[in-house]
């Protein structure tokens, strides 16, 4: 499908319900197949939290996870406990070549049984379930911490519960204190001490109702709004001012643009900082919430902000590398970019083309971050179905803001 955007009169006012965080959803859904006391409200629609939810509840042997990252290192480490069972676990063609190697070998090192149906050290899997008895477990720290998480989930259900040695500088430090702060506050033991994490076995919780909080990552898009619009003012539900979520950050790192953030009874009202004076150039590092780098690039886009984000070296294994992504999608709306490994420069030509076609590499993300462009520039979004992955009602809630 593709989708031609353009709001003209740069003015966007509205309240929306953003779906249930998709990263807290698929925690909580690995962690209520393995302790069913757990009931959970507000679970993310996203597809993502859909598939990892069919493959908790799957008899199949082959359990196909299609593009859903998530999913596919939550389940590994899941399948890998449950004593005798086998299944595939695999998924699409760029699922099939996102490494996976490091977690395989942690759970083999634990005593998991795991082979690679294809090729070595990417899906698909042949796990076949066991009783895990080893308790220690090293990774590098600078790894996704998706990984990380998903040692944490399957620990407590452990005959000795798990110790995870952390080697070097944690990545995405939030995402691990998120799994932390759900498993402290659902009664497991937890502890995390300069770079090791402890859980204890657990065979029982008391049985408890979860309310999912709204997405945050989700909301970058409506932060970008604010910033990219004369005049604006979006309120968003069911968000916490303590909240668990990592990107949470955004509250702060969009006051470099101009955006306040107002906390009022589990909700958050956006709107711009008046008589605010927008810096030519930001540097940000964003190791600690890599998934905010497409929305604020193109912010700065938007803006004429040059800039300069670090600390995106996963972002090469994502549902498409996205740093060569917003390199070429960026430089078609006129602008200058470099990357490496782990960072992107932009450089503003003072000029947005008009009629550009964003390509969206199979990522939600991708689509959701170039769509409040269209009140700078209009734009046309390829595969704009894509926001299904994580926000299904995007175009409806984008929609439904008052652009007049």
């Amino acid at each position: 499908m593709k989708l031609k955007l353009n709001h003209p009169t740069k003015i966007a006012n509205g309240e929306i319900t953003i779906t249930g965080s998709k990263s807290e959803s698929n925690r909580l859904l690995v962690l209520q197949a393995l302790y069913p006391q757990i009931k959970i409200q507000n679970l993310s629609n996203s597809d993502d939290s859909q598939v990892t939810q069919k493959g908790l509840k799957s008899s199949d042997k082959i359990i196909d996870i299609n593009h859903a990252g998530t999913a596919m290192r939550f389940l590994t480490a899941y399948f890998a406990t449950q004593a005798n069972r086998e299944v595939v676990l695999t998924g699409s063609e760029r699922m099939q070549e996102r490494p996976i190697k490091l977690l395989v070998e942690a759970l083999r090192g634990l005593g998991a049984n795991i082979t690679y149906e294809k090729m070595e050290g990417f899906p698909p899997l042949v796990i076949k379930g066991k009783e895990i008895i080893e308790n220690q477990v090293s990774l590098p720290a600078n790894i996704s911490s998706q990984y990380i998480s998903a040692m944490m989930l399957i620990a407590p259900s452990l005959k000795k519960g798990l110790v995870i040695d952390l080697i070097g500088d944690t990545t995405s430090f939030p995402y691990i204190q998120m799994t932390q702060s759900i498993m402290d506050e659902l009664g497991f033991e937890t502890a995390f001490d300069g770079n090791q994490i402890s859980i204890r076995p657990c065979s029982k919780i008391d049985t408890v109702t979860w309310t999912v909080e709204s997405d945050w990552s989700s909301a970058s898009y409506f932060y970008s709004v604010v910033a990219l619009a004369q005049k604006s003012e979006i309120t968003l539900n069911s968000y916490f001012e303590e909240s668990r979520q990592g990107d949470a950050a955004l509250a702060q790192l969009y006051e470099k643009f101009g955006v306040s953030t107002s906390f009022t009874d589990q909700q958050i009202k956006l709107s711009k900082k008046p008589g605010f004076s927008l810096p030519n150039y930001v540097s940000i590092d964003l190791k600690n919430t890599p998934d905010l780098a497409q929305t604020i690039a193109v912010t700065c886009l938007g803006l004429n902000i040059d800039c300069k984000l670090t600390g995106l070296h996963t972002l090469k294994i994502k549902e498409t590398d996205r740093l060569t992504a917003l390199k070429v999608e960026m430089e078609k709306l006129g602008s200058r970019v470099k990357i490496t490994e782990n960072s992107l420069e932009l450089i503003n030509l003072g000029v947005i083309k008009k009629e550009v076609v964003i390509d969206t590499y199979n990522d939600h993300r991708m689509a959701m971050a170039f769509a409040p462009l269209s009140l700078k520039t209009s734009i046309t979004i390829n595969n704009a179905e894509v926001v299904s992955k994580s926000y299904p009602s995007f175009w409806n809630d984008l929609n439904r803001l008052d652009f007049d």
